[in-house]
């Protein structure tokens, strides 16, 4: 059966392969034409330096770490606007959109309490964003730029991402 382009991107799940090699292709295009790796984790940092700004500019002036990474918008946070632009409209596109405040694999495990839902849900994001920043750089930044750069760091980094998946996996699963 022959799928023309646009019924391939129709799919309500894409092929690994032509995923991957779509990521190659946008992490070449970015190196070429801005001379910058993907990654989005510092854009939710410069977020927190925009609010935190709203309430106390000079404090966000002085901290040594903003004038690293100032609290603005730039091209990564505009990234993290178009991974959510782009997945709502893929899957709605698809025919796949919907919206679940208890996916199935949490249900099972741990029951329909909403509560505790948002809290490991907002625990565990505090817990990536504060890991992402310790690691200077997300599973993204260092799992597709930075190996596609041959960094060690990127290469210890992402052995300590599946490392720490698996066990949490282990952990959470045998509960």
């Amino acid at each position: 059966m022959n799928i023309g382009m646009l019924e391939l991107l129709l799919e309500p799940r894409w092929s690994p392969y032509l995923a991957g090699a779509g990521i190659g292709l946008l992490l070449w295009c970015s190196f070429l034409f801005s001379n910058k790796p993907l990654g989005c984790s510092t854009a939710f940092s410069r977020t927190s330096g925009m609010i935190e700004s709203a309430f106390n500019p000079e404090k966000v002036k002085n901290l040594e770490y903003y004038t690293i990474f100032p609290p603005v918008i730039e091209w990564q946070w505009m990234m993290v606007v178009g991974i959510i632009i782009g997945s709502f409209l893929s899957s709605y596109i698809s025919g796949t959109f919907q919206i679940i405040f208890i996916p199935h694999t949490f249900y099972t495990f741990f029951g329909d309490n909403l509560l505790f839902r948002f809290l490991t849900a907002l625990i565990g994001g505090i817990l990536m964003g504060l890991g992402a920043r310790w690691a200077w750089g997300c599973t993204s930044g260092h799992g597709i730029s930075g190996l596609a750069q041959l960094s060690l760091a990127s290469m210890v980094s992402v052995i300590g991402f599946f490392i720490a998946g698996i066990v949490t996996a282990i952990l959470l699963y045998s509960l």
